[in-house]
């Protein structure tokens, strides 16, 4: 399947649009996290346990927005936007939402279907 954030495939004929889809997903860090993260606020440096986390939580959403694409009958999404935002009374859970445009792609190459 072809991913892209921009509006229109360069070299590609779009065939048809099939409409929106998303993928959504929340996930918690845990207590050890928020612990680790905080040390790391107070002395610098990046925290590799949240990077963990918000890369599973973007991979999840934008796997469940390509198999929503792939129901639709698409090769393609085109337009992809990732929103992230942390929610929870603590803010300790992440939403990331993916969305996109699904399209049919006139003679996509194989590997990209």
């Amino acid at each position: 399947m072809i991913l892209t954030t921009t509006s229109t495939l360069q070299n590609q004929e779009i065939e048809a649009y099939l409409g929106l889809v998303t993928g959504e997903t929340i996930i918690g860090a845990n207590l050890f996290k928020d612990l680790f993260a905080s040390i790391r606020d107070v002395v610098g440096g990046r925290s590799s346990s949240y990077e963990s986390v918000l890369r599973e939580a973007k991979d999840t959403a934008m796997s469940e927005m390509q198999n929503h694409a792939e129901r639709l009958g698409a090769n393609a999404i085109i337009g992809i936007d990732l929103d992230y935002e942390s929610i929870g009374a603590s803010g300790s859970m992440l939403m990331v939402v993916a969305t996109g445009t699904a399209v049919r792609v006139k003679n996509a190459p194989d590997d990209f279907v």
